[in-house]
């Protein structure tokens, strides 16, 4: 017989009930970005959430097998959003054969969440290298240093070949971008704004891209 402690919590017994204020159509900003920026400025200063600007991007390879991992949002504006990566990546892989992506802002202690669904092309190389000379140097070097998303033997490995860099540009000098590291934007097609309600009947309100560029809204049954 197994030990008490030793046994599992049961998730089906996990449960949270949300009270936060709704969120209704006239709550709303013009545009997703701006509504965006609204509840991201919210995030990032009510001091509950660890990383406000980390996301799960989900991508699909050109066969349909769906893969997400969770990345760190660095730029938004009207074009989109940004993120950076490995270009051999997994990700990168999927986006090369497969452009849709959707991004998920998870901020479970506000009872919030935002989902942006669209297309991910790369950034420009000025816009990729600008963004590089900003890194720690550490992980300037770390992005270097990893074949990302490729099997490797072990750690050791991996701290050699650190350390090698470490030793060929020490701190203060400048590391090269790599060419085989950039960014991606995500115009977004729809972005639904998630605000957790009592009783499960949260409020979803969705934009959605019309033909001419600006918004509709609607909302969507929880």
């Amino acid at each position: 017989m197994k030990d008490a402690d030793a046994v599992s919590p049961d998730p089906a017994s996990m449960r949270q009930q949300y009270r936060a204020e709704g969120l209704a159509e006239s709550d709303l900003a013009a545009s997703p970005v701006e509504q965006f920026a609204r509840w991201f400025q919210q995030a990032a200063t009510e001091g509950r959430l660890f990383e406000p600007n980390a996301m799960v991007v989900s991508t699909a390879d050109g066969e349909g097998r769906v893969s997400s991992r969770t990345v760190l949002l660095k730029h938004f504006d009207e074009q989109g959003f940004v993120f950076y990566t490995n270009y051999d990546s997994r990700k990168a892989r999927d986006l090369a054969e497969n452009p849709q992506v959707a991004l998920l802002f998870p901020w479970h202690p506000m009872a919030r969440q935002v989902i942006v669904a669209g297309v991910a092309r790369r950034t420009g190389r000025d816009e990729t290298a600008a963004y590089f000379r900003t890194r720690p140097h550490g992980s300037q070097l770390g992005a270097w240093a990893s074949e990302q998303s490729s099997v490797i033997a072990g750690r050791a490995g991996l701290d050699s070949a650190y350390a090698e860099l470490a030793a060929r540009y020490p701190e203060g000098e400048q590391v090269p971008v790599p060419p085989h590291w950039g960014g991606f934007r995500v115009a977004p097609r729809t972005v639904e704004f998630w605000q957790g309600r009592e009783n499960r009947l949260h409020d979803r309100l969705r934009y959605v891209v019309e033909a001419d560029g600006g918004w509709r809204v609607e909302r969507l049954s929880p």
